[in-house]
């Protein structure tokens, strides 16, 4: 199938290099767009929510507008290749699972990429790699939607719209932070780098 090039490249200058996680992440976010029926967002407007915090990310960012400065892009770290859209206006949400197809890793692949990043990799093998590298993102972003991805509609209750808080400034270092973010220690108002941690050194299983 054929993709947008100029919208890949914004992802890829967004992100800083071409690799195959952002590739993930930009066919996530075409899928997203065309299902609720939306162009990026300006404001609030659409809100991501990912359950990861790899590359795909921020073809996320790039392409849908969801962004962590607007508030409008949600880090649910789960490790999983998740991705939840929903437009506050309707209230409609898609949860979008990034599968990748089932063809087994190419091993020739892995180790590659296990050399080039230990460092240990020869010029050719680097050349080889980068070459592999190149056809799995194209791979990516050419492979039939349904052979990558499933998705499926979902009713969920959406966070709020992002807040301004007022600040205040912390007793002990004196610098300025939001007030969502005040602790009180010894009596005085602090910030969370100066208020420490309590921990009783127990964690109940999942």
């Amino acid at each position: 199938m054929k993709y947008n090039r100029e919208m890949w490249e914004q992802a890829v200058r967004f992100h800083g290099h071409a690799c195959p996680g952002l590739a993930q992440g930009f066919r996530v976010s075409r899928a997203a767009l065309r299902l609720l029926g939306v162009k990026r967002a300006e404001d609030e407007e659409l809100l991501a929510i990912v359950e990861n915090d790899a590359c795909g990310v921020d073809a996320v960012q790039a392409l849908t507008g969801c962004t962590l400065g607007k508030g409008n892009l949600i880090l649910d770290d789960r490790g999983k290749s998740v991705f939840i859209f929903a437009r506050r206006d309707t209230g409609t949400a898609v949860r979008i699972y990034f599968h990748g197809g089932q063809k087994p890793p190419d091993p020739e692949f892995m180790r590659l990429r296990s050399l080039v990043e230990g460092g240990l990799a020869s010029p050719e093998e680097v050349e080889r790699f980068e070459a592999a590298k190149l056809s799995r993102i194209e791979g990516l972003l050419t492979d039939p939607e349904e052979d990558l991805l499933e998705w499926r509609w979902v009713e969920m209750e959406l966070p709020v719209r992002a807040q301004l808080f007022n600040s205040f400034r912390c007793a002990v270092c004196g610098e300025k932070a939001s007030e969502s973010r005040a602790r009180v220690r010894d009596g005085q108002v602090v910030c969370l780098s100066c208020a420490g941690s309590y921990s009783r050194g127990w964690q109940r299983g999942t």
